[in-house]
């Protein structure tokens, strides 16, 4: 038994570095998990404001070529209503009733009621001008050559035809036209008679829509010729743009959408809404600067991005000085319980001084009453045996008067690893019980088990062969009594099992030494002494 094994194990210390590392990387990836959700929860509600600020700029712009369509529609059905009535009056009454200066005045009281009109003409089937609304007929003006005239004297159709904008003859305005055809009664071609309507009566109500710096709309005939555009510029009236993404891909897809792309014309990416009319060949489009729309969400990404880098910066250096809070003081723990450690270790370092004996490295007085109350208390509750072994050096004294206490302690040294290595169990003790006196405590051994160590003991000092010229024998020599307590009751102590052991050993000092003698010897010791 390990002089140490009788005193409680001390606590257990923590790995300190374990909790100072785990600890610390765990509050930064706290800290870390903060920012990362703060920074994806804010990227998330900006990606679903621009997802609806987008949203909302595509209904503006539906919105938006709904008016423009339908504004387009009423100017040009106001206009081809009053060209229907003209037509009939024109090809079905008698001359009498069509005198000039009455179809004249009929003509000039419609312009006047429609505010886009710029003027009514009727073309004799030559091209030369028969009637219009304006004060004073021209003489010898001639449209023949016109985009419209040509139209008509090459097509049969009675349905309206769109023309191409145009500056008037007649004031040098830029108009677009809407005419029919003309027919005599046999079928064959009569003339034309045509509408001119105001551009800038398409232009300001274009330019009362706020449709940002780079917004863009648009009237063009089915066939992709611009009518009208906003920005205004001249250059782009009669441009063909079949070719472009409207007119190429989207317009044969659906009738009425709306598409992102990015126009030929002046590669401004937009939201595009067209519409085509159902009842003229005309595509109204509303299209709307993706980068306005997003101009005002832009500046919000910005701000939020301010905002958002200093409160993760905040965070952050919270953070740190919470990770240096908590190393620091992990750091402390870790010092106090190191130093409680080293603490342990040396009391352990003390406590094992406190119960060994010096001179023979065996368990001293105080470990050997330890370890006896333990076990007696044991064999006492389970009803085991306990034997116990005392040993004295024979002649001792002697030794010493002879061979000095320098020689008596060498002397107590080789005993002593005799007796410490006779014992292997864990539960034994070996010790000093004091001067030249040794004991053995062998708990769950019975008498016989018992006399055997002591035996062993005797022979093994005896091969020592130590000198001794004050002993009978010779050399050094030992003695030894041993006592049992097979069965216990309520008068049995440790100080019986210790005396009787000490009467077995003054038992055999008595009997010539060297020698061990069983205290209360049974049968199967009498026949190990004699054998």
């Amino acid at each position: 038994m390990n002089p140490m094994e009788i005193q409680a194990a001390p606590p257990a210390i923590p790995g300190t570095r374990w909790i100072k590392l785990s600890l610390s990387k765990r509050v930064a990836f706290l800290v870390v998990c903060l920012c990362i959700a703060l920074v994806a929860l804010d990227a998330w509600q900006l990606w679903r404001t621009r997802a609806f600020q987008l949203r909302e700029t595509e209904i503006a712009s539906v919105n938006l070529a709904k008016s423009l369509s339908q504004h387009a529609y009423d100017t040009f059905k106001e206009a081809d209503t009053v060209l229907v009535g003209l037509a009939e009056r024109m090809e079905n009454g008698d001359s009498n009733e069509l005198k000039f200066d009455r179809l004249h005045a009929l003509l000039a009281a419609r312009v006047a009621e429609l505010p886009q009109l710029h003027g009514l003409f009727i073309y004799g089937p030559g091209g030369a001008w028969v009637v219009n609304s304006q004060p004073g007929q021209p003489a010898r003006l001639n449209n023949s050559d016109r985009e419209y005239f040509i139209y008509h004297k090459t097509h049969s159709t009675r349905s309206p035809h769109i023309g191409l904008p145009i500056r008037s003859k007649s004031t040098g305005e830029w108009i677009v036209t809407i005419s029919r055809r003309l027919n005599a009664r046999d079928g064959t071609f009569a003339g034309v008679i045509l509408a001119t309507i105001r551009m800038d009566y398409f232009r300001e109500f274009f330019e009362s829509f706020d449709i940002g710096k780079h917004g863009a709309l648009l009237v063009a005939t089915d066939k992709g010729t611009i009518i009208l555009r906003r920005p205004f510029d001249i250059a782009y009236f009669g441009r063909d743009i079949s070719a472009g993404p409207l007119f190429s891909k989207y317009l044969h897809q659906a009738p009425v959408a709306t598409n992102i792309f990015t126009s030929s014309l002046d590669g401004v990416t937009r939201i595009n809404s067209h519409r085509r009319s159902a009842a003229y060949p005309l595509v109204i489009l509303a299209a709307l600067s993706r980068d306005d729309a997003l101009a005002n969400w832009r500046m919000d990404v910005l701000t939020h991005g301010a905002v958002m880098t200093l409160l993760v910066a905040g965070l952050g250096f919270l953070g740190f000085r919470l990770t240096r809070q908590i190393e620091r003081r992990t750091t402390a723990e870790a010092a106090l319980l190191e130093s409680r450690a080293e603490l342990l270790a040396a009391n352990e370092a003390l406590e094992q001084i406190a119960m060994q004996d010096g001179l023979t490295g065996l368990a001293n007085r105080r470990c050997f009453d330890l370890a006896l109350a333990k076990e007696f208390s044991h064999a006492r509750r389970t009803g085991t045996p306990i034997s116990l072994i005392m040993i004295d050096v024979d002649n001792f004294k002697q030794y010493n008067d002879i061979y000095g206490h320098a020689a008596g302690d060498a002397c107590l040294r080789q005993v002593g690893a005799v007796v410490g290595g006779a014992v292997n169990r864990p539960c034994d003790l070996s010790a000093r019980y004091g001067g030249e006196e040794l004991v053995v405590l062998l708990p769950g051994t019975d008498a016989a088990g018992a006399w055997c160590v002591a035996e062993s003991i005797r022979r093994q000092v005896a091969a020592l062969i130590v000198p001794h010229s004050g002993a009978a024998a010779g050399f050094v020599t030992v003695s030894a009594g041993v006592h049992t307590f097979e069965k216990f009751d309520a008068a049995s102590t440790q100080v019986q099992l210790i005396v009787a052991a000490d009467q077995g050993l003054y038992q055999a000092k008595a009997l010539g030494r060297n020698r061990v003698c069983v205290k209360e010897v049974n049968s199967r010791v009498d026949a190990l002494e004699r054998a």
